[in-house]
């Protein structure tokens, strides 16, 4: 057998020590490029996390998010598992094999590839016995490794076995990283293994040994895999930056501008660089996507979004388009990168660039907008009071003076209101209705056209409106609206409601009384309800007044999208019915006697494709109530 130095070098160590040379030199550069496109602010707000106890937070956020996934975990065991066994693993491999080198030979510590290749420069003595229990670490670490890749082999294969439906197509680098990852650690359980009776090793590495001494010559053979092994590290770190697994070292920059309350503002700023790069292409957004039950749309996912918007390519302006913006991608992305937000600053940057181009093709005349909303007369008369309610109750609910917006698609499905009507007068309520004519839209269209500017002075006209109606609750029976009103209007001193939750109080102070029947009632969280503002408590409650709830397969943070969203314009009328079809399938209608929404576009979508009854929760309140 060759004898090896002690303490030395040995060339193999030197694709390995490239390549890591390569990527840190690229991780450093890439942090520094990212932190200077963040603004002042968000710099401060970057060194001020650093310096308090929200470094504890993103310390425990790092360890069970990029090494542990135990977001994965909780959705698919298997796939937990084999993400974590091998970001786990390997980062326990990297700690032991720096505390060995400074517990056996300090004076080699800070050198770059003696941790990675120990057992190769460093013989077995009494010394090093004593670190048997390190030996051990190391074999079970390698180990668990091992099952990670070979579970990882499998799904590339056998996707359907693990949970997914779907798993995304390689790139040329993606490819390039994947096979290099495969090869690395069955390649170091052969190096280690050949050189276990002399450097050591444990139940593993030694029972590997004893197979390969006994084929002859086997020592000449040590340092081709040797070189293998630091040559298949090498050819990882040089790929890294090019394929999906950057993700692994970028997630953690993630975490620390996330918790430091950095937010993208354009779909290629810091932050946003930060998302994209951190996303892992999984595959995971891909099962849980409304798109998928529709031919040919798999490839407009979340997923392709972030490679096109990478890769800089002018199809991630298509891909944004097509999306519904049900926001289910982005519940079920263990990295929790907001997709939505980059699908969304995609669409208002394409709209300000034609915008301005429009501009310049005429010559910078003052062009008349040509949407009915910025034609619209705005002005206090648009509240009209209901002339129906005139009450002079002193109890809890008329303390309030309520306004009720309907929005655009509650105008399209009357019904709703209606029932509402009457069960706020049986109620005793006093209220007004803002948009009784139906002129006056919230803003949301314009939002996901991407004229947020133009949305913004519309915000601003309406706000106006609802601060001198003097009503103390906004009543909103749309999640859309709701969720605009929320998130965009800053509202002080005026509650906003969504009716599921107004009516939830009203039964609960006694102010209607509901009575209960036999029906089994399938309740489908609206997505700007539910995964867009929070709300899964109230209407459940509600309902269980009315009958008896069934348990989609699918509810709550990953309920199914309807497939009515307007974000989409690129849908034909029988694409969005397979997307329906899909979602009353999770909603497990077959065992209900109504489907019950909280949407006013939910309940127009599902009402012609469910062949039972569809309401809306006020309306099968209004039906039960005594």
């Amino acid at each position: 057998m060759k004898e090896r130095i002690i303490f030395g070098f040995d060339p193999f160590v030197i694709p390995f020590t490239l390549g890591m040379v390569f990527i840190i030199l690229y991780l450093i550069t890439g942090t520094v490029r990212i932190i200077f496109h963040l603004s002042a602010q968000e710099r401060k707000n970057l060194l001020k996390l650093v310096f308090s106890l929200k470094l504890f937070k993103t310390i425990k956020e790092i360890i069970t998010d990029v090494l542990l996934h135990v977001k994965i975990f909780k959705k698919n065991l298997l796939l937990g598992y084999m993400h974590a066994s091998i970001a786990f693993g390997w980062f326990m491999l990297i700690v032991i094999g720096h505390v060995e080198v400074l517990l056996y030979i300090p004076q080699r510590n800070g050198v770059l590839y003696y941790p990675i290749f120990f057992r190769y420069f460093v013989m077995e003595t009494n010394q090093t016995l004593r670190g048997g229990f390190f030996f051990f670490l190391m074999d079970l670490f390698l180990l668990m490794v091992l099952s990670g890749i070979a579970l990882a082999i499998y799904k590339r294969f056998k996707s359907r076995r693990l949970g997914m439906k779907k798993t995304t197509k390689h790139k040329p680098g993606d490819r390039i990283a994947l096979t290099a990852l495969w090869l690395i650690f069955p390649l170091r359980l052969l190096a280690e293994s050949f050189t276990a009776d002399i450097s050591g090793g444990s139940f593993l590495t030694k029972s590997v040994n004893s197979i390969i001494q006994l084929f002859p010559s086997y020592d000449a053979l040590i340092t081709p895999i040797w070189w293998a092994y630091s040559i298949s590290l090498g050819i990882f770190f040089f790929a890294l930056p090019f394929s999906r697994y950057m993700h692994i070292p970028t997630e953690i920059l993630l975490i620390f501008l996330r918790n430091a309350g950095i937010v993208s503002s354009s779909s290629r700023d810091g932050f946003a660089e930060t998302e994209i790069y951190s996303c892992s292409s999984c595959g995971i957004c891909i099962d849980v996507c409304p798109m998928i039950s529709v031919k040919d749309k798999t490839k407009f996912t979340s997923v392709y979004l972030i490679r096109e918007l990478r890769r800089r390519k002018e199809a991630a302006l298509a891909t944004s388009s097509q999306c519904l913006m049900c926001n289910k991608c982005v519940e079920a992305c263990p990295v929790g990168i907001d997709s939505t937000r980059l699908k969304l600053l995609k669409k208002q940057e394409e709209f300000a660039t034609n915008f301005f181009s429009y501009i310049n093709l005429n010559n910078g005349q003052n062009i008349k907008e040509k949407t009915s909303v910025k034609e619209q007369i705005f002005d206090d008369k648009q509240v009209v009071p209901n002339k129906q309610v005139v009450t002079k109750d002193t109890n809890i609910a008329n303390k309030e003076t309520l306004l009720y917006y309907a929005g655009c698609m509650t105008h399209l499905t009357p019904a709703i209101y209606e029932a509402l009507f009457k069960i706020l007068n049986k109620a005793s309520v006093n209220y007004s209705f803002m948009d009784k004519d139906g002129s006056i839209c919230c803003g949301r269209p314009l939002i996901l056209a991407g004229a947020a500017k133009h949305a913004k002075s519309l915000i601003e006209k309406n706000r106006e409106i609802i601060k001198n109606s003097g009503a103390s609750v906004l009543l909103l029976s749309c999640p859309i609206c709701y969720k605009v009103f929320k998130e965009e209007y800053n509202l002080e001193g005026i509650k906003i409601l969504h009716h599921s939750e107004y009516i939830n109080e009203l039964i609960k102070k006694g102010k209607i009384k509901i009575e209960k029947t036999t029906l089994n009632i399938s309740y489908h969280d609206p997505c700007d309800l539910g995964r867009g503002s929070g709300i899964y408590e109230q209407p459940r409650e509600l309902l269980s007044t009315v009958g008896t709830l069934v348990k989609p397969i699918e509810e709550r943070e990953m309920s199914a999208c309807c497939g009515g969203a307007l974000a989409s314009t690129k849908f034909s009328y029988e694409q969005r019915n397979e997307i329906v079809k899909c979602a009353l399938t999770v909603l497990n209608v077959q065992k209900a006697n109504v489907l019950v929404t909280s949407c006013p576009l939910c309940l127009k979508t599902f009402s012609p494709i469910y062949e039972k009854e569809t309401m809306d929760i006020a309306q099968i309140v209004y039906k039960q109530m005594i």
